[in-house]
């Protein structure tokens, strides 16, 4: 099987992927005097943003979840991580042509070491979230529930999706031109169309059932469940979200491999 054979590979050369992962973080931030503050500060500025739209422009309590900046950096801080990832894995074998090109190492981890790399940005981020729960308990307006425990599933999720769909960009960009910028389009819309701003819960029933069906929905939903009593988890959305990210691999993994000899010829 072309998945399992691909895993292995990526495990033979697991060293190898820790150091290339090792090697974008320390890039990243080599000339950086905040270091990976950045990654925090980013989604942190941007939800501060948005709390003043919602609270001042609109009503804050139409969105869901309460408290609403809770809610919102939980949200925007997952969606930095799938966005980030899914921009770079695009460009994954382009960026790195010479070393795809040179290398008999396994050409998936080229876009495996991407998103690992995003995830542990992610991972160094989650200290915001402790904080402002800590902030909000003290306050008496958040109680942590059992639910909590679903909190490494949607994580675990974000990663086999964003790993999946990198996987299917990385090779179709390298043979599509214009990919690049439809990725960027879908990119922004998909942005609209995820639980990030608001709840799917305070969506409207019509909207709530087509926003199922995006796979993000039920992972956005297994992030908050144990911040938030009102929060009830889509059994429908979950199962779309696992589905679609189990598939995501499969169907990318076999699409890699199918295009990888056109590619290798392409750079």
């Amino acid at each position: 099987m072309i998945l399992v054979r691909q895993f292995r590979g990526l495990m033979a050369n697991r060293q190898v992927l820790r150091t290339l992962v090792k090697r974008d973080l320390r890039v990243r931030y080599a000339r950086s005097m905040l270091g990976y503050v950045w990654t925090i500060l980013d989604p942190l500025a941007m939800s501060l943003i948005y709390l003043v739209v919602f609270t001042l422009i609109f009503t804050s309590k139409r969105a869901g979840n309460q408290p609403f900046f809770m809610s919102l950096i939980i949200g925007m801080l997952a969606w930095q991580w799938f966005n980030q990832s899914l921009t770079e894995t695009s460009r994954a074998l382009l960026s790195e042509a010479r070393l795809v090109r040179s290398t008999s190492l396994p050409r998936e981890l080229w876009v495996v070491r991407v998103v690992l790399a995003k995830g542990i940005e992610y991972i160094y981020s989650l200290p915001v979230i402790i904080f402002f729960a800590a902030f909000y308990i003290i306050r008496g307006e958040l109680r942590l529930n059992w639910t909590l425990v679903y909190f490494p599933v949607a994580v675990l999720l974000i990663f086999l999706l964003a790993t999946g769909i990198g996987l299917i960009l990385a090779p179709v960009t390298v043979l599509v031109t214009d990919m690049t910028r439809v990725v960027r389009i879908v990119i922004r819309m998909t942005f609209y169309a995820t639980p990030i701003l608001y709840s799917a819960q305070a969506a409207p029933e019509a909207l709530r059932r087509i926003l199922v069906f995006n796979p993000l929905s039920g992972i956005m939903e297994l992030l908050r469940t144990g911040f938030f009593d009102t929060q009830h988890v889509s059994r429908a959305a979950v199962l779309v979200s696992v589905v679609a990210s189990v598939g995501a691999v499969i169907i990318g993994s076999a699409l890699f491999t199918r295009l990888e000899p056109a590619v290798l010829k392409e750079i």
